[in-house]
This record gives C-alpha cells, structure tokens and sequence, in this order.
C-alpha cells in the first residue's frame, strides 16, 4: 500500500507541476494556488461588492504574529503565527474553530518579527520551513509532528537578513529546500522521512526569500528559484545545475516566485531592479533574455499573468501596473488602490494593498478599473499576508486575526 500510495502521490504531483489549469485533485494545497502563480480555480464568484464588502463569514483571532498566507484544503484551513517566539501550526475546521494547534521551533524576533511560511500540503502530511531553519512535516488531522530537521545544523544554511523564508515546494516525494551557501545551495528530502535524496552546489548564493516553482520543458522537470543575486534552473530529478542567469537586487531580497507560460519565464523584484523575462530553450537546458521592464517592481507582492498581460504593483515608486508579456511594454501606470497582491479567480483580480484596502479589480489592459473595494478593520502591523481563495471564500489574514469572505455569486 505504501508503494502505491508513492506511485499515486508522484503521479498527481506531475500532473499538476505540468499542467497551468489544472483542476485541484485530491487534498493538496500550496503556497498561491494549484501552479503558484496566483491563479485559483474557482468560478461562480461575486462580480461586485456591496458598499461594505462581501459578508464576513468568520474570523479567528490569536494567531500570533506573522505573515503566513492559508493553505486550505478537504480538510481544513492551515496557517502558522508567532507566539512567545515560538512558531505554530494552527488548523481551523471551514466554520473558523480550531482544531489543533503545534509548535515547530523559534521563530523572527527582530525587525519585522512573526512567521513567514505559508504551509505546503499533501493528502494526510502538511510541510512548513521556519525562519530558524526548522523543516517540518506534520500530520493535518492531529497536528503531531512526523519528522524535523533543521537547515542550519545539518546543512549548513546560511543566515539572512529577515531569516529563512520560502514555502516549500513537493515534487512527487520531494520536498524542496533552499538552505543557501556553497555546497547545499538547493536541497531535496523525502517528503515521508526528512531523509536527503540529493543536493545542489547551485551558484554558492545565499538563500533570498524565494519559494521555487515547477515546470516541464523538453521531457525536463525543472526547479525554477531565485538565489541572492540570479535565477536558478535545476534538473528536479537529481539537483544537477541547467542554468543560471544575473538578477542582481538591492540587499539580495527575491521574494516572489517565479512565472513560466509557453517556454518562457518572468522573474521580478523590488528596490528598482524590476522585471525580466527569459526564453527557455526547448530542451531546458539554457535561457535567453528577451526583456527587462523596471517600472514594475514588484518587492513581495507577486503578480497574475492573464491573456498576455502582466498585472501587479511597484515598490520604490508604488503603483499599479500593466505591461504586455509578449514585450515588456507599459500599458499604464495608475495610482490604483496602493501597492498590496494580486491574485486572480473567475476573470477578475484580487488586490489586497498594504493600505488595508481589498479591492476587485477587472482586468484592462488600456486603463485600471476598481470594481469594488472594502477596508480591513481587523488585525495589526502590515497588510503583508496574501489573500487566498477556495471553495468561494476570499480568506484575508492581518497580524493575528483570520478573516473568511463568502464571495459566492
């Protein structure tokens, strides 16, 4: 039964690293939907808000401090936070009560203090990396923690100016890491027993933040990440190093993950340096540029990709962006509702602004159109969590309070 359920697990995995829309199967959920990219598959939505906002269905509150997104799946809704200094897992059933709570190991205690990772889960397991460096696999319907290890003591990580931060991408049994340095640049583990399946020198760069994506190119499964000063492509079978390519910011920080449609890769960051769009080769194993665009540079707030456009907002000069993928060109910049993330479902976009404020934004690619909007009155500290959508709820997080959203139509 083991076997089978491997077989079973590695096969569902490759479906959907391969496929861009590909429906959710099974009980898994990941770090900005089913690919990673922001895209949530479902329809039926609201097409506008009433002057106050959707209805709030429920919050939940104690979270401690953090910035963790919401992995939401059959099961539940998993989030992590930040008490005492010490990190936890909480899992709410979908009516917002808790079911159980863990701790993991210490968490950010300096500037910006709090949890970073969003949870990663797959039928019965859920995976989180703390800023400490703690890798850990718990069992969703109790919480208790199946096996640990720690980045720093077995793999020499590196620390980084905010402390180790990605939400772990699954590759059939693989859980994929990025602990930095020279030798275990890019690491993978067995997803059912923590043990090392293999490692990658990668480029001798320090971990910057970034959760790494999954592709397919020319019968290649290939790990896509962003180290401290490039853009990393790894043979995902065994960590060998296809390619590299400069991405060079300011204080190393490459937060969001990157996005790949049709043999071609988008990779953006904040601080000025902007965007840059590469062209894979058919058979994976080199890239070329094709543009660069630094108006849109998105510090953490990601970005959607829809019917060839790039939708998002900038950091050093903060607003809202529209550029054509084909060319980097700028549609439009407007003022927008502020800087915040973008998420897209059911034709429209998402933008949560650190501001506090969500808006519905229809996408344009001549002008920027607020459909609705609504203030966060809950929670405090920054308006950094994204938003998250499943089974018609809009899930909003702020500091230590979860809100759930009906936007069913």
């Amino acid at each position: 039964m083991q076997v089978i359920r491997k077989l079973m697990t590695t096969v569902l995995i490759g479906l959907i690293a391969s496929s861009l829309y590909a429906k959710p199967v099974g009980n898994f959920s990941q770090w900005r939907g089913l690919n990673r990219d922001g895209k949530y598959q479902d329809t039926n939505l609201m097409k506008s808000w009433p002057k106050e906002g959707p209805k709030m269905l429920w919050s939940a509150a104690y979270l401690g401090k953090g910035f963790s997104s919401v992995a939401v799946t059959t099961e539940g809704i998993f989030t992590t936070g930040m008490i005492d200094g010490n990190g936890f897992v909480f899992a709410f059933d979908k009516n917002g009560k808790l079911r159980w709570k863990t701790e993991y190991g210490k968490e950010w205690q300096k500037s910006y203090e709090g949890s970073r990772t969003t949870p990663t889960v797959m039928d019965d397991l859920l995976y989180i990396e703390g800023t400490s460096g703690d890798v850990v696999c718990m069992r969703t319907t109790t919480g208790e923690i199946v096996w640990k290890k720690n980045l720093k003591e077995m793999y020499g990580a590196q620390d980084i100016r905010w402390g180790l931060t990605e939400s772990l991408l699954l590759d059939g049994d693989q859980v994929i890491c990025t602990p930095g340095g020279t030798k275990t640049n890019v690491i993978a583990l067995d997803r059912f027993n923590g043990e090392l399946l293999w490692t990658s020198k990668g480029n001798g760069e320090k971990s910057a933040y970034c959760s790494p994506m999954l592709f397919e190119r020319g019968g290649k499964r290939i790990i896509v990440t962003m180290t401290g000063k490039s853009i990393l492509g790894l043979n995902a079978e065994n960590g060998k190093l296809l390619w590299s390519h400069p991405h060079k910011t300011k204080y190393d920080i490459n937060p969001n993950t990157p996005y790949y449609e049709d043999g071609k890769l988008y990779c953006v960051s904040g601080y000025g340096t902007g965007g840059v769009q590469l062209q894979i080769s058919p058979d994976g194993n080199s890239v070329k540029e094709l543009w660069r665009n630094k108006s849109l540079d998105s510090q953490m707030d990601a970005f959607v990709v829809i019917d060839g456009y790039i939708y998002g907002t900038s950091h050093k000069k903060p607003a809202w962006h529209c550029l054509n993928w084909e060319t980097g060109k700028e549609q439009y910049v407007s003022p927008g509702i502020g800087k915040g993330n973008v998420i897209t479902a059911d034709g429209l976009i998402y933008c949560y602004s650190d501001r506090g404020k969500v808006g519905l934004i229809k996408p344009n690619s001549k002008t920027f159109e607020l459909i609705s909007s609504f203030d966060i009155t809950l929670g405090s500290n920054q308006h950094w969590a994204h938003t998250v959508i499943a089974d018609g709820v809009l899930y909003v997080r702020h500091g230590e309070i979860l809100m759930a959203y009906d936007i069913k139509s």
